[in-house]
């Protein structure tokens, strides 16, 4: 590897760090620091290593003979770990070891400062290895923790550049600081007055690695997969690539450990993919590549309209989708696309259409389990501050320990459809946790855990489109029963737009939605008879299942009760199944209640009787 590209693929932190040395005496260190860095060895190669090696590799090459590095729970201890520069600090800090380390108190620790930053006999410097853990709260400090800043402080603006007395062969005679490193978890948990206006101390940010870094991490863990012996250079090639794609948004040690599964769970490189669905769902075996789902996608279209009746335009559009989910193509455009959830569906049009029930529908179809269905009533969430149920409470609040009830659910069931119902009632702040999924297919709750979405199928529904607000701020019906699909589906998609792009003014949900809008068409007379005749079905089977009765009803009596139950269809399916319940299914349980069962095999309806208090009786024979 090039001088060059060692150089652009080490880390900016550390790049920072060297051209800093000479002009600031401090340094914060904060973000993404228990990762892993590519340092270099000894060929030139890049290798991944803690943070702690990686600090040490940049040190030396500013001449730095040792690093001391303190821990509250480890105390002193010299690094690395060998004879020359163990002494080497033993004697010039008058060192006390005990099992390779010295117990030390902040007093202690905070004269050791003074005499590291003063010291010429050689380069050396300090790193406070989990800073974050010193005080209980930065800005709740005792008198000793508060006169320990403060001492780390005044030290930092007086401290001067040093020359060794005995330079290294790196050595380019300029003097530069025996710097003190703050190891933190975030810069907010030092004292807010430490580095305000200090400009000799400086804050680095560890981010997490970009694609090149992870790409050549890769290539140092190709060895851990198996079959790699046939791997010819192209098809490593092509392994880093894969890898680092598949690892978007994840720091290096999640390559390591993914790396770990693999070689345990017997992975060959070509199935780098679901070595990192492994690491981020806990599941090696994926339903999304079951050979079964290719014959059930075959005959979707079938086996949905057993449930959801009259939608073959919507339909047909969700199996498209299905069918481009189950072949890995969602995303495919973009080079991150394979974080992306599997499917995204945003279902809109009337009420009690089957919106709901087509998502069940393709949750036994995909994973052959309804269970596997979450669903959330976004009617639950209207007040900005229920956001915190769904990813949890922020560190620090009352039950941010318990996590998020979207993400918890999302990492028990990895595989799964999860329903958002009726999202336009959902306070906009909260739309804004959807962003991150639909691009990212993660979210990160409270304690800090990840649920990763990418096995996912996520559908939204709606009604928005069906009425809108007149220039009066009445609100209108935008769509008729009568009106044609495409009308239909034009209005409804044309009031979605105007919702989140004007309304909400957040037309990047929108964008990232794209063209997975499927419109529902109103239940035309032919259909509501479908849907009542499935319905009237289920209360026969109900009646032998519990009674072990045979229910008939006369023809005349069945036309009568689906002319009363069809008879408004501006409720959709759910206004059948509620007529259906008044004008039967509670006159039926009156006339069974009253009726001696003993004995009887068969019941038939023969007639259906409604009072002048437009109360309705059955006659039983």
């Amino acid at each position: 590897m090039s001088t060059d590209s060692t150089t652009a693929l080490t880390p900016r932190w550390i790049r920072d760090l060297e051209r800093l040395l000479p002009i600031r005496s401090q340094f914060i260190v904060a973000g993404n620091i228990r990762d892993h860095f590519l340092a270099p060895l000894s060929n030139g190669s890049l290798t991944p290593v803690p943070l702690v090696r990686c600090l040490w590799s940049a040190l030396q090459r500013q001449d730095c003979r040792f690093l001391l590095i303190y821990d509250p729970v480890g105390g002193l201890r010299p690094y690395p770990n060998e004879p020359e520069a163990v002494e080497l600090a033993t004697r010039l800090f008058d060192l006390k070891l005990q099992d390779g380390a010295m117990p030390m108190s902040l007093d202690s620790l905070s004269g050791l400062m003074q005499r590291l930053t003063r010291m010429r006999e050689a380069r050396c410097a300090l790193l406070v290895d989990f800073a974050s853990r010193l005080v209980r709260h930065p800005d709740q400090l005792d008198a000793n923790e508060h006169r320990f800043f403060l001492a780390a402080e005044r030290l930092a603006v007086q401290a001067v550049p040093v020359m060794a007395k005995e330079p290294g062969p790196l050595a380019d005679n300029k003097p530069r600081f025996n710097p003190v490193l703050w190891l933190l978890n975030r810069p907010q948990d030092l004292p807010s007055w430490f580095a305000l206006d200090n400009a000799r101390v400086e804050s680095l940010n560890v981010g997490l690695p970009d694609f090149e870094t992870r790409e050549a991490a890769a290539r140092s863990y190709f060895t851990l997969f198996h079959k790699m012996d046939e791997a010819g250079p192209d098809e490593r090639e092509k392994f880093a690539r894969d890898f680092a794609s598949a690892t978007e948004g994840l720091p290096l040690v999640a390559l390591s450990d993914t790396a770990q599964l693999a070689d345990r769970q017997g992975i060959a490189y070509r199935d780098v993919d679901d070595a990192v669905q492994c690491y981020k769902v806990g599941a090696l075996e994926n339903p999304w590549k079951k050979p079964y789902l290719r014959q059930r996608i075959a005959g979707a279209a079938e086996f949905i309209e057993t449930r959801v009746k009259g939608q073959e335009q919507a339909v047909t559009k969700s199996v498209d989708i299905l069918m481009r989910s189950v072949m890995g193509l969602t995303g495919a455009q973009a080079r991150s696309g394979g974080n992306r959830p599997r499917g995204v569906l945003f279902f809109a049009g009337p009420t009690g259409v089957g919106k709901t029930e087509l998502a069940k529908t393709l949750t036994q179809l995909v994973f052959g389990d309804e269970r596997a269905y979450i669903r959330f009533d976004m009617s639950e969430f209207a007040e900005e501050h229920t956001g915190a149920r769904l990813l949890g409470a922020p560190p620090g609040y009352v039950g941010f320990e318990a996590g998020g009830e979207l993400t918890n659910a999302v990492r028990d069931k990895p595989f799964s459809v999860v329903l958002f119902d009726e999202v336009e009632k959902a306070h906009p702040r909260i739309l804004d946790k959807f962003l991150q999924i639909l691009e990212d297919g993660r979210l990160t709750d409270g304690r800090g855990d990840t649920a990763y979405f990418s096995e996912t199928i996520l559908v939204f529904t709606s009604n928005l489109g069906i009425y809108v607000e007149d220039e009066q701020g009445r609100r209108i019906q935008n769509v008729q029963p009568g009106d044609s699909y495409e009308t239909v589906e034009s209005r409804v998609k044309g009031a979605i737009a105007d919702y989140f792009k004007y309304r909400l003014s957040r037309p990047e949900i929108l964008n990232r939605i794209g063209d997975n809008i499927v419109v529902f068409n109103f239940i035309t007379p032919p259909v509501a008879e479908r849907i009542f005749a499935g319905m009237l079905n289920n209360v026969v089977n109900r009646v032998r299942e519990e009674h072990k009765l045979e229910l008939e009803l006369e023809p005349a009596v069945r036309q009568d009760l689906m002319a009363r139950c069809i008879h408004d269809l501006s409720n959709g399916g759910r206004g059948i199944g509620n007529q259906l319940e008044s004008v039967f299914i509670n006159p039926l349980a009156r006339a069974l209640f009253a009726q001696d069962l003993e004995g009887r095999q068969q019941i038939r309806v023969v007639e259906l009787r409604e009072s002048e208090e437009k109360i309705v009786t059955l006659r039983l024979e």
